[in-house]
C-alpha cells in the first residue's frame, strides 16, 4: 500500500522546504509578470488604436493620432494574439535549448539568469516604451521574441532542481503541490495588475518586473541545487528516501515491471564494507537531445501536452479579454474574476497528484480529467452574464484542464527524466522537460494566433468548439499509455484475486 501523504510530508527536511519555496516563488514571480500581458491587453489595445476608435481620456487626442499604429480594435486584437505566438514560439525553442544548457550547467546560474533577464526586458516592452512614446511594432516583437527566449530557461531549471530533492515515491502529491506555482504566478499577476492599472499599463509591468529581478536575487543566493550540495547525497546520510539511490529515483510511475527486491540479508557484512568504503562514481554525462527525445513516453506526452497547453494558454492569455468583451466588465472585474480558473488548477493539480501517486498510474487520471474537461468547456461556453455562475464554471474547467496540465509539466516530466532507460545517465531532467514543455508551447504558439483568427471571424463560440477538438486530441495522443496503463492495473487485480 502507498504510505500516506503524512507520510511522504515526515521524510523531508527544512531543506527540502526551503528548495521547495525557493522553487515555487520563482516560477511564481515569472508567471505573475506573464500573467500583466494579458491583464492589460484592454489597455493597450486602446492605446494602439486611434482615439475616435476607443474612446478614452488617457492621453490627449493627438498624442493618439500621432502614435497609433493600427486604425481599428480588430486588427490591434491581432497583433496581440500574434505578440502571444511570437512570446510561445521563441520560448518553445529556448526549452528545447536551455533544457540541454540545464544538464550542462549550474542550475542557478541558468535560473537566476532568466529571472533577472525577463525582468528587464518586460520593464523595456511594457514601462520603457510607454514612458519613451516608443510604438512600433519591430521593437515590440523583438523585445517579446528576447522575453520569450530568457523565460524558457526557468521551466526546466526549477524542475530539474525539485526532481534532484524529491524522488519518486509521493512525486505525484508533492509536485502537484508545488505545480500550483503558475497559477498562483496567475492571481498574484491579476491583481498585481489590477491594482495599479488606474495609473496606466505601463505601472503594471513595472510592478512586475521590479519584483521578479529581485526574487532572482534572491535565488542567486539561496538556492541549493542538489543534496549534493550540503553532503546529503546518499539514503543514510538524510535518513531519507525522498533523496533516494539511483536505483529508486529512475523508476517512473508509468513502468509496468515490479521494482527489484533488494539482496537478502545472509550477505556477508564485510561485502558491504567495501560497497560504501568504494568512492562515488565520477558525475554520468549528460544525454543527448535526440537520446531523451526517444526515451519511452516523451513523444506521446509531449504530443498531448501541445494540444492541453494550447488550450490552457489560451485561457491564460484571453480570458480577461474574453470577459470583458463578451460581458461588457470592466477590465480590472474581469482580471480578478479570471483568477477563478487558477484557483481550479491548484485544487485540480494536488488532487489528481496524490490520487496518481494512490493508484501507482498517471495516465488514467488524465483522461478522466480531460473527457470531463470537455463537458466543462460547453458548460463554460454558455455561462449566463452572472459573474458569481461564471466563476464556478470557471473554476471547475480550471480543475479538469490546469490539473492535468501541471501534472504533465511536472510530475509526469520528472518521471520521464528518471526512468529505467538512464540508469547510465542521470543528466537527462532539464532536458526531457525542454522537450515536454517545448513540444506544448509550440501547440500553444499555433493556437494563440488561431484564437484571435477564429475570434474575429467566427466568434467565440467556434473558440470554444475549437477547445473540445484540442482536448480531445490530447486524450488520443495518450491512449496508447492509457491502454498499457490499465491492462497492468487488470494484471495486477486478477493476481491479487488469485491469491486470495
Amino acid at each position: 500500500m502507498p504510505p500516506s501523504c503524512c507520510g511522504y510530508l515526515s521524510q523531508y527536511t527544512h531543506h527540502h522546504l526551503v528548495v521547495f519555496l525557493l522553487t515555487f516563488f520563482s516560477y511564481v514571480l515569472l508567471h505573475a509578470s506573464r500573467k500583466t500581458f494579458s491583464n492589460v491587453k484592454v489597455s493597450i489595445s486602446a492605446q494602439w488604436t486611434p482615439s475616435f476608435q476607443n474612446g478614452s481620456a488617457f492621453s490627449p487626442g493627438e498624442t493618439w493620432d500621432n502614435n497609433c499604429m493600427f486604425s481599428d480594435e480588430s486588427n490591434a486584437t491581432l497583433f496581440l494574439g500574434a505578440l502571444d505566438s511570437i512570446f510561445l514560439f521563441s520560448y518553445a525553442l529556448g526549452l528545447y535549448l536551455s533544457g540541454v544548457v540545464g544538464d550542462r550547467f549550474n542550475l542557478r546560474y541558468v535560473l537566476c539568469f532568466g529571472l533577472c533577464g525577463s525582468a528587464v526586458v518586460e520593464f523595456m516592452f511594457g514601462t520603457l516604451t510607454e514612458w519613451l512614446h516608443i510604438y512600433n511594432i519591430y521593437v515590440y516583437c523583438i523585445l517579446w521574441v528576447v522575453n520569450g527566449l530568457l523565460q524558457s530557461a526557468v521551466w526546466p531549471s526549477v524542475v530539474a532542481v525539485m526532481g534532484n530533492w524529491f524522488g519518486k515515491q509521493g512525486r505525484g502529491f508533492v509536485f502537484g503541490l508545488w505545480s500550483a506555482c503558475a497559477s498562483v504566478g496567475n492571481i498574484l499577476g491579476a491583481f498585481l495588475a489590477s491594482s495599479v492599472l488606474k495609473y496606466g499599463y505601463e505601472y503594471a509591468f513595472l510592478v512586475t518586473s521590479v519584483i521578479q529581478f529581485a526574487g532572482g536575487v534572491v535565488v542567486f543566493f539561496g538556492l541549493l541545487t542538489s543534496p549534493k550540495e550540503i553532503g546529503l547525497s546518499s539514503e543514510s546520510e538524510t535518513g531519507l528516501s525522498a533523496v533516494e539511490t539511483d536505483s529508486d529515483s529512475h523508476r517512473p510511475l508509468m513502468s509496468d515491471e515490479e521494482e527489484e527486491e533488494e539482496d537478502d540479508d545472509g550477505g556477508d557484512n564485510e561485502d558491504e564494507v567495501e560497497v560504501e568504503d568504494e568512492p562515488l562514481p565520477a558525475t554520468p554525462r549528460a544525454v543527448t537531445f535526440c537520446q531523451a527525445f526517444c526515451l519511452p513516453g516523451v513523444l506521446p506526452y509531449s504530443l498531448a501536452y501541445a494540444c492541453l497547453k494550447l488550450v490552457n494558454y489560451s485561457f491564460f492569455f484571453w480570458l480577461p479579454f474574453y470577459l470583458s468583451n463578451n460581458f461588457g466588465w470592466k477590465e480590472a472585474e474581469a482580471d480578478r474574476l479570471s483568477v477563478w480558473y487558477d484557483v481550479g488548477g491548484i485544487l485540480g493539480g494536488t488532487v489528481q497528484g496524490l490520487i496518481s501517486d494512490l493508484m501507482g498510474k498517471r495516465a488514467p487520471v488524465l483522461a478522466i480529467s480531460l473527457a470531463l474537461a470537455m463537458g466543462a468547456l460547453v458548460g463554460y461556453s454558455n455561462s449566463p452574464n452572472d459573474q458569481v455562475i461564471n466563476a464556478a464554471l470557471l473554476a471547475a474547467t480550471g480543475f479538469f484542464i490546469g490539473g492535468p496540465s501541471n501534472m504533465i509539466s511536472s510530475a509526469i516530466s520528472a518521471d520521464l527524466g528518471r526512468q529505467e532507460a538512464l540508469r547510465g545517465s542521470q543528466q537527462a531532467l532539464a532536458t526531457v522537460t525542454g522537450i515536454v514543455d517545448g513540444t506544448g508551447s509550440i501547440g500553444a504558439a499555433f493556437g494563440q494566433y488561431l484564437v484571435s483568427l477564429i475570434e474575429s471571424n467566427l466568434g467565440w463560440m467556434c473558440v470554444f468548439y475549437f477547445f473540445i477538438v484540442m482536448t480531445g486530441g490530447s486524450i488520443l495522443f495518450i491512449s496508447p499509455l492509457l491502454f498499457k496503463e490499465v491492462r497492468a492495473m487488470w494484471r495486477d487485480r486478477q493476481a491479487l484475486r488469485r491469491q486470495l
